[in-house]
């Protein structure tokens, strides 16, 4: 089959949409994938290590503790304040999919950082 080529649309063109295609839909795969390891890992503190309370005993150091085994052999994206929001994300969406579909790929990064089910809401889209 030959590509006809035209003023308008070269074959550079063509490969460019594709590749940009290509790009996003791996950003968005990438991201989900994300999410739901960050959700299970909320979930795990949670249920595990918690025994389903909204937070660990005192004096435990629980997040402390995992951030610093963490951090140590997977780099600083789990730190303290991160396993924090992992936790959160959790406890705001006891059910995954009640969070997968609802977002849109720019709004995983405010999820984390939110603490509360009034502040959540209002970025639902």
């Amino acid at each position: 089959m030959k590509i006809e080529k035209s003023d308008k649309h070269t074959a550079y063109d063509d490969i460019k949409l594709l590749l940009n295609q290509a790009r996003n839909n791996v950003v968005v795969q990438v991201n989900s994938i994300l999410l739901k390891t960050y959700w299970q890992i909320g979930k795990i503190i949670v249920t595990d290590e918690q025994n389903n309370a909204d937070r660990a005993e005192y004096g435990t150091n629980l997040l402390k503790n995992l951030s610093k085994q963490l951090t140590k052999e997977f780099g600083k994206v789990f730190s303290r304040s991160n396993l924090q929001n992992m936790r959160n994300l959790y406890l705001l969406y006891p059910k995954c999919q009640t969070l997968f579909g609802k977002l849109k790929g720019s709004h995983y990064g405010e999820l984390f950082s939110l603490q509360t089910t009034t502040k959540r809401d209002g970025s639902q889209i």
